[in-house]
């Protein structure tokens, strides 16, 4: 038993970003998840060496030419014994290869046919190229992002991508698979970055409409605009992160601060803030991060240092959670999120392309007569 998805099995054809790594969350709680790669013979590599495409961990890998009619019969025998089939690829793509969700639901009518694109199925944008940071610009997610005096920065492809797109994958095809299990009846999980963004963003679309939102960057509660939600620099040149929201954080972080509430304007008239950011960053300024880190130990006020990525890995309470697994030889993110019965678990490395195609095929019951 490796996790709560043991037996589900998984058709992937091999792509980038929210796809992967859908599945590869999918893998990490038991779900069989194959690959379908291009064949190494034909001269293809992959973008990312396989050793450090965390993505294509806990998978395995067949590889298959589908323009060829034996590497179409092959796919379709698998798709034949498959619960989930995911793709990545523009609208169109896969109905052009033969695999779209008409003809695999008519060779397995229970299959969860699950789609991940940037703009969707249709519309205007749905043939034009993208990435993450353009899904994200066209939901107001972008624009609301950053300093008020600078371009909106990306936010690196975690909001669009992963959030908007991954995440929602793997809800959509969980609760397709729910419903193919009680009914036999498979169906298509259409799963665009843009729509995912768009529900990550339901509190800012109800803030906007209650006028509660400004709609400018750096002006409001949770985007820097307020002083008490933000990261500041330390004596050292490293970075703290606030967000004492709440009345009796922020009296608590005034007290860390030495700062006089008495001696401060208020903090709800948006007017006041930028003043308050200043004080509070020229306090901040007085020490390193590391005292800062000592000084607000048991504070009960919402702060936290920026580490770096390197910095993660060992911090006390990383360590404490185990968040990060040495798998490999590499520190890999451990399996999230934790399920006391049926966990997660790290088991394979990333597979190289066409790596386990006789194993898996000699799994699921499948004959390969001819190269494919």
């Amino acid at each position: 038993m490796h996790g709560p998805l043991t037996g589900v099995r998984v058709v992937e054809l091999a792509g980038q970003g929210p796809a992967p790594f859908a599945c590869a969350i999918l893998a990490d709680f038991g779900a069989d998840v194959v690959l379908i790669d291009r064949s190494p013979a034909s001269g293809w590599e992959p973008d990312i060496p396989r050793a450090y495409d965390f993505y294509m961990r806990n998978k395995r890998s067949v590889a298959l030419d589908l323009k060829s009619s034996e590497g179409m019969a092959t796919a379709k025998a698998m798709i034949a014994r498959a619960d989930v089939l995911v793709e990545g690829y523009r609208p169109g793509v896969v109905e052009r290869l033969g695999l779209g969700p008409e003809p695999c639901l008519e060779i397995n009518p229970r299959l969860v046919f699950a789609r991940m694109t940037g703009w969707g199925q249709d519309g205007p944008y749905a043939q034009e190229a993208g990435h993450d940071i353009n899904y994200l610009a066209l939901t107001g997610a972008l624009h609301s992002i950053g300093s008020a005096e600078l371009p909106p920065p990306p936010p690196l492809n975690l909001v669009a991508d992963l959030g908007g797109g991954g995440m929602f994958l793997v809800a959509g095809i969980l609760m397709a698979l729910l419903h193919a299990r009680e009914t036999g009846q498979g169906q298509v999980v259409d799963c665009a970055m843009l729509d995912g963004v768009s529900q990550l963003m339901s509190a800012f679309h109800a803030f906007r409409q209650q006028s509660s939102w400004s709609g400018r960057r750096q002006d409001n509660i949770v985007d820097g605009g307020a002083h008490y939600f933000g990261t500041y620099a330390t004596k050292d040149g490293r970075f703290v992160s606030v967000g004492a929201m709440e009345p009796q954080f922020y009296a608590n972080l005034l007290e860390a601060l030495e700062i006089d509430p008495a001696q401060l304007p208020d903090r709800d008239d948006r007017s006041n803030w930028p003043f308050l950011r200043q004080r509070f960053a020229q306090v901040f300024a007085m020490r390193t991060r590391a005292e800062w880190e000592e000084r607000m130990k048991g504070r009960d006020a919402c702060f936290a240092p920026v580490l770096s990525i390197d910095e993660a890995w060992s911090h006390p309470q990383m360590q404490a959670r185990g968040t990060f697994a040495e798998f490999g030889g590499l520190n890999y993110p451990a399996p999230a999120p934790r399920l006391s019965t049926t966990p997660g678990s790290l088991r394979n490395a990333a597979p190289e392309p066409g790596a386990d195609t006789s194993a898996v095929l000699a799994d699921w019951g499948i004959e390969l007569t001819r190269k494919a």
